[in-house]
């Protein structure tokens, strides 16, 4: 509260700006802006190769930049870094503890490596939190990918961080164990804990609260992961009924329609201009085998419409 009583935004626990990453002549990351309030489950969403990862090292003082300034956990991303990586869980892509060594194993070693005290007691309690007590003698290198996902998470957790960094977590992942993925992930927000997820999976964004759009190292929106289509300012039409195929691929060639997309039993129709979307497809809104409803646009509807006018920053 401040003097006069008026309520003041709670201090983002990541407040970066021009955040610039240059690899010999290519900028992979151009000037990049974020603000990650405290307990907040950020999703960084796009292609393969469009410097998601180099971006979530950047902003959290793991990978120095070639421009731009902030903080993270109030410290300065330039010259505090050291103290940021005490606070911080990164989860790699690849599964990166030891194969040949047991999950209790890899978790002592892992307590050892951080030079953690209680170190037996960490262990105990990071394997009973995420259901890994009666594996704990198993070779991680016999574990299903879920069970691995697991235990690098546990891994991650072992010194409290504050910050959680997780670079595409489920990849090569079931659907069971990627929702009970998820359903820790959200449980370490309530705690308080602050995550940062990249991901090219649209089902997987929807579970962030936040969202930023990345492709070929640019930030192409960010906010809320419920308002973003809505702040492109799309309109989509759902159609149902027969004869599908045949009618994709007319309204792809139609002038108005951006996007025709394949939704299992339906097809959703999506345009810029409302009215111009409206009168595209008005010839085909009476025919007695389809049936028509204006729908909410979702994520991949909304990336499809930004990716359009980004250019590969390659060469």
């Amino acid at each position: 509260m401040t003097a006069q009583g008026v309520q003041t935004e709670p201090q983002p626990v990541i407040d970066v700006r021009g955040m610039t990453k240059i690899y010999g002549t290519r900028k992979v990351v151009d000037n990049f802006d974020l603000r990650v309030p405290k307990g907040a489950v950020y999703g960084f969403l796009g292609p393969n190769g469009s410097g998601k990862t180099t971006t979530l090292r950047m902003i959290c003082g793991l990978l120095k930049p070639e421009d731009g300034a902030g903080t993270c956990l109030g410290w300065d991303v330039i010259t505090q870094s050291d103290k940021i990586k005490t606070q911080v869980g990164y989860m790699t892509q690849r599964f990166s503890l030891w194969e040949d060594l047991t999950i209790g194993e890899n978790l002592h070693f892992v307590a050892r490596m951080y030079g953690l005290d209680n170190r037996a007691e960490r262990v105990t309690t990071a394997l009973d939190s995420l259901g890994l007590s009666e594996r704990k003698n198993q070779l991680a290198g016999t574990l299903s990918g879920g069970w691995k996902q697991r235990l690098a998470l546990s891994a991650c957790m072992l010194h409290d961080p504050k910050l959680l960094l997780l670079d595409e977590p489920t990849a090569g992942v079931d659907p069971k164990a990627r929702r009970e993925f998820w359903e820790t992930i959200h449980e370490l927000s309530d705690q308080g804990v602050t995550i940062l997820v990249s991901t090219h999976y649209m089902d997987e964004a929807v579970q962030c609260d936040f969202i930023a759009y990345i492709a070929y190292g640019k930030k192409l929106i960010d906010g809320p992961s419920d308002t973003i289509a809505s702040q492109i300012g799309l309109t989509t039409w759902k159609v149902e009924g027969t004869g599908l195929g045949v009618l994709s691929k007319a309204l792809k060639s139609t002038p108005g329609i951006e996007q025709v997309a394949r939704f299992g039993t339906s097809l959703h129709v999506s345009g810029p201009d409302k009215k111009a979307l409206k009168a595209a497809i008005a010839p085909w809104r009476n025919t007695a085998d389809l049936h028509w409803t204006q729908t909410t646009s979702g994520l991949e509807e909304a990336f499809i419409h930004l990716m359009k006018e980004v250019k590969d920053n390659f060469a």
